[in-house]
């Protein structure tokens, strides 16, 4: 247990994440208690510290809430009443508002037509959305990526795109989709590393290699000959995203079907159509694709 990252509760509040050693230096100088609510990533809820063997032996009482305005405790891993009980049931949640996604939806629309603004509109948009979303036992869940490593992979691609369209050269043009391939490929990678709690990276990476995205890409591309075949092969492509997040002792798993997908898609597109209900539906999308990922221990459910 010497590398796992923990949690504490003091006055209502969540402190950490503190590595083992830390904590213990804190139970040996009495500011973390054998009362004291504690939390690790695998474990389902807060627990007394006194309860856990391996921090401070003895104790086997049921651990009380944190104190918390509301009845209702935040917790690393999910809501806890004042009652007991785990609001959480594994699967991720996003929320955010209507007007502010609006405005914000705008503004890196704009940045993206100036085009030089784009890595900064993008890591600024993604520094928004990112906390939006809830993971259990990822508590203040945030993005630290830095623009200026998108800086050289983007404006790289201009120059090549501005080579192409002056040469004529063809086989700029077709080496221009491999690089395109290859910048979502990076920005994947980017992305997920970048991923952090309590600003602290999670240390998670991403290990699908370019080679497996360039066919999901390519398959993606020819289902659309069948006209609903997308869904199915989008939803494929999810799978394997998850499967290659790594870093965690938990696996993300995407329980949605293709079916599902087909048809909350098609109102999506049908609905947004008119303009006005965009934010809405991007919304309601949003939280069934985050409703359908679920958290699982690695190695205790079968292959998917």
């Amino acid at each position: 247990m010497s590398d796992r990252s923990w949690f504490y509760a003091a006055q209502g509040q969540q402190q950490g994440p503190f590595p083992e050693a830390q904590l213990r230096s804190l139970i040996a100088r009495g500011t973390v208690t054998p009362d004291t609510l504690v939390w690790s990533e695998g474990m389902a809820g807060w627990l007394r510290a006194g309860d856990i063997p391996e921090l401070t032996p003895g104790g086997n009482s049921r651990p009380p809430a944190v104190p918390q305005q509301g009845g209702r405790v935040a917790s690393a891993g999910g809501y806890y009443s004042s009652a007991g009980g785990d609001y959480g049931d594994g699967s991720l949640s996003i929320d955010f508002g209507i007007l502010e996604f609006t405005w914000r939806s705008i503004v890196l629309l704009i940045g993206l037509v100036f085009i030089v603004p784009a890595p900064w509109a993008v890591v600024w948009y993604l520094s928004w959305i990112i906390p939006c979303v809830h993971v259990p036992g990822r508590p203040n869940l945030s993005f630290v990526g830095q623009a200026m490593t998108l800086v050289p992979w983007y404006f790289g691609a201009i120059v090549l795109v501005i080579a192409g369209a002056l040469t004529g050269i063809h086989l700029l043009n077709n080496l221009m989709f491999l690089v395109q391939i290859a910048l979502y490929w990076l920005f994947l990678k980017w992305f997920v590393a970048n991923l952090a709690s309590n600003g602290q990276r999670l240390g998670f990476s991403f290990s699908g290699s370019f080679w497996a995205y360039l066919g999901w890409s390519v398959l993606t591309a020819i289902s659309f000959i069948t006209i609903i075949g997308w869904a199915w092969v989008y939803v494929a492509w999810m799978r394997w995203f998850c499967r290659n997040i790594q870093g965690s002792r938990r696996e993300a798993i995407f329980n949605g079907t293709g079916l599902e997908f087909l048809w909350r898609a098609l109102v999506t597109a049908i609905a947004s159509s008119f303009i006005i209900p965009i934010p809405w539906m991007y919304r309601w999308m949003s939280r069934w694709l985050a409703s359908q990922t679920v958290l699982v221990e690695r190695n205790t459910h079968a292959s998917v």
